[in-house]
């Protein structure tokens, strides 16, 4: 049962998130949008991860392997929590493959998945990768608000959690050598 105030906060956050959603409306922030949204997808990064320990030298491989093992680890406490909490998505229209194989929004495991993506490459990769991860995860954090697919909230814990998760998964590298 939520309380009153709960159910305040889930108001303000509601109206928030919906003041700045751009999914509705035209244009090219809306489509810069929709390509931050979708960059964060966890099947992209497990093949291009992949590629790149594939094709990498041994430090690139390393991080591809972290960053791997950081990908599973977020997803499964994000799934538990999606499971656990079952909040709806926020209505709309836009981005209907993720209402359909994932009909909860809290937390947002695009935004743990970007916060862990770039605390690991700020800790292994070099600065301006590290840099230039980090202005993307704030870039796919704030266009899953913007497209309406979660609430402020939502990309507020998962990127909390994958701040935690990627301080895990650097604490696994350095403790087994990945």
């Amino acid at each position: 049962m939520i309380s009153s105030w709960g159910e305040k906060i889930l108001r303000l956050d509601a109206e928030l998130s919906q003041s700045i959603s751009i999914a509705e409306k035209r244009g090219s922030l809306r489509r810069f949008a929709i390509i931050f949204a979708h960059s964060g997808d966890s099947w992209f990064w497990i093949l291009g991860l992949g590629l790149l320990w594939w094709l990498g030298s041994r430090v690139w491989q390393t991080m591809a392997i972290t960053m791997l093992v950081g990908i599973l680890i977020t997803a499964g406490l994000v799934f538990v929590l999606k499971f656990t909490i079952r909040r709806p998505r926020p209505a709309g229209e836009w981005g209907s493959i993720y209402r359909k194989t994932d009909p909860h929004s809290f937390p947002s495991g695009h935004a743990a998945r970007a916060a862990m993506l770039a605390l690991v490459a700020i800790g292994l990769a070099p600065v301006w990768l590290g840099i230039l991860m980090v202005v993307w995860a704030v870039l796919v954090i704030s266009a899953r608000v913007a497209m309406g697919v979660h609430y402020l909230s939502d990309v507020l814990v998962g990127a909390l959690i994958g701040i935690t998760t990627g301080f895990l998964a650097l604490f696994i590298q350095s403790t087994f050598s990945l």
